[in-house]
């Protein structure tokens, strides 16, 4: 439980300075961009505003997911990290579908805009302080195995993104090209739906009870392989659940070797198992005795 605990403070934290940094960029992104008629920093400064919804999402999802095994959910609450970065995906397709629209619509009636250098700016400003959220929430997922947070901290690198697009679109229309504000607002709705799709198969994967990345099954595969007094293995099975992983196995050994002796055996390779991959494992060890026939 003190693990939990920590885990839970460090991705309140983070998450609660991106609620801050967010809500400060989007009143200065909406206002500058209301002030000069800029439809990318508008657009932009949206974007800012979508992350409140992600980070509340963040929130609630982890805290519920960090919940131990009850006699309901044996195998814990999970998953709602998985639905929190689902619901992060959803949010994000819908801003950059109307962000990008708006874009569309301006360029289509070909509304040239010169918003001028403040947009610059406040763009610049944007980029700076969203990529150092976008690492500090990285690091703090990495570290407590999160995968909403992990979702969050790409959705800060898309905002960070989208602010360098329309850094260019500003540059373009100080050199007199009317049309770069709108193509800029344009790049930023595609981004984010790109980012969107990435998070949300990730997140589906994960429901329908994908397998583990191959690099992982790999290490499990080695270990199984290398493992005195293993002859066989098979019926490998595995999969992903919040921030932990389950490992189920069947392995063939002696058949003359005592309980006390193959169960030995299996928690030295659950121990192997779990130093090696550096999330937390649950493993599942079924012992078969070996044919020499």
């Amino acid at each position: 439980m003190p693990q939990i605990n920590k885990a839970d403070q460090k991705i309140r934290s983070i998450t609660l300075w991106g609620v801050a940094v967010n809500i400060g960029l989007s009143i200065i992104k909406i206002i500058a961009g209301s002030l000069v008629y800029s439809v990318g920093l508008l657009a932009d400064g949206i974007h800012s505003l979508s992350d409140l919804i992600t980070d509340i999402a963040v929130l609630v999802s982890s805290r519920a997911a960090r919940r131990p095994p009850d006699e309901n959910h044996q195998y814990g609450h999970g998953k709602f990290e998985t639905f929190g970065s689902i619901i992060i995906g959803i949010v994000l397709i819908i801003v950059g579908v109307g962000i990008g629209w708006s874009a569309i619509k301006a360029l289509i009636l070909q509304q040239e805009n010169y918003p001028g250098v403040s947009v610059v700016i406040v763009a610049s400003i944007s980029v700076i302080a969203k990529e150092m959220l976008f690492r500090a929430t990285r690091n703090v997922a990495i570290e407590t195995h999160s995968t909403s947070l992990y979702a969050n901290a790409w959705h800060h690198r898309s905002d960070a993104l989208s602010s360098l697009a329309v850094i260019l679109g500003g540059v373009g229309s100080l050199f007199g090209f009317g049309f770069s504000d709108h193509i800029a607002g344009l790049f930023v709705g595609v981004m984010i739906v790109a980012v969107a799709i990435k998070i949300l198969n990730e997140g589906l994967m994960e429901l329908s009870e994908h397998s583990l990345d191959s690099e992982t099954i790999t290490i499990i595969q080695s270990i199984l392989e290398e493992y005195d007094g293993v002859n066989h293995w098979h019926k490998l099975r595995t999969r992903k659940i919040g921030a932990e992983l389950f490992v189920d196995v069947h392995i063939h050994v002696n058949p003359m070797l005592t309980v006390e002796e193959s169960h030995g055996m299996t928690k030295e390779i659950e121990h192997l198992i779990q130093t090696k991959i550096k999330m937390p494992v649950n493993t599942l060890i079924h012992v078969e005795p070996f044919s020499y026939r």
